[in-house]
């Protein structure tokens, strides 16, 4: 039997209005982990209520997936923000979304931030300090969810906070452990058979096919299954038993630190 556990998380909570965005329903019977929309980058005050009402009742771990506040580009366009500026908008989407976990009987857990917000903290250490400020500033119990070797987790680490690495379910990876441009030929995995493979060798090994043929190593406590790609929920579902059935224990990074 083995004894290796990792986590599964989704982003949740993209809907918006009349406009449906995922089925966050069957991901949280799933995953263990929700980096749930703080209404910057997508959802509004309902959605983010219902989802966490929803995350909370299957006794799955809630994260804050702070963003850019770029509602009609999905949070995937790069801001040049002011530190202070930028400080200021996720300490707002932190007391948003804790103080709606709260009237729920939850808490966040940690924090994710979100598309091109994500992508520039990774080697732009100006945004990611301040991202990280904000969150110790906050909370210094909060556990910060990102990739190995980036500026995010480093500043997070200055700052006092927790820190955890993902790696992404459905994306190839560079020989250098980034990953591949969406704008490349392949770099998104459509197969749940063969993405399902690779995070049991990831779970087992610590290891993941590169671009070229080679490997990358990643230790992570986390992967990332995105919700709102087509085929998601068969995705993470395939992940989820393969793993299982290789003797992986599914369990949240960050544990519970209220329901």
């Amino acid at each position: 039997m083995s004894d290796h556990h990792i986590d599964l998380n989704a982003d949740l909570g993209e809907s918006f209005g009349q406009w449906t965005m995922g089925d966050d329903a069957a991901m949280l019977d799933i995953v263990s982990s929700a980096n749930v929309a703080c209404a910057f980058h997508a959802g509004d005050p309902l959605v983010l209520l219902r989802t966490l009402e929803q995350a909370f009742s299957r006794g799955v771990t809630v994260g804050a997936h702070v963003a850019y506040r770029d509602l009609a580009g999905f949070g995937r366009r790069y801001i040049d923000y002011a530190p202070e500026e930028l400080r200021a908008d996720v300490l707002y989407q932190l007391a948003a979304i804790d103080g709606m976990a709260r009237t729920v009987g939850g808490e966040i857990s940690y924090v994710k931030p979100h598309g091109a917000l994500y992508n520039n903290a990774f080697t732009d250490d100006v945004q990611a300090r301040a991202i990280a400020e904000a969150v110790a500033s906050f909370d210094s119990g909060l556990v910060m969810l990102g990739l190995p070797g980036s500026q995010l987790l480093a500043q997070a680490e200055q700052s006092g906070l927790g820190t955890a690495v993902e790696a992404f379910a459905d994306r190839a990876y560079n020989s250098d452990g980034t990953l591949a441009s969406r704008r490349e030929p392949g770099s998104v995995l459509s197969d749940p058979a063969e993405v399902s493979q690779r995070m049991v060798r990831l779970v087992t090994d610590g290891a993941l096919p590169d671009r070229t043929g080679g490997e990358v190593r990643i230790d992570a406590a986390s992967i990332c299954t995105h919700g709102d790609s087509p085929g998601a929920v068969e995705m993470a579902r395939a992940v989820r038993a393969e793993l299982e059935a290789a003797g992986v224990t599914i369990a949240s990074f960050a544990g519970k630190r209220g329901a």
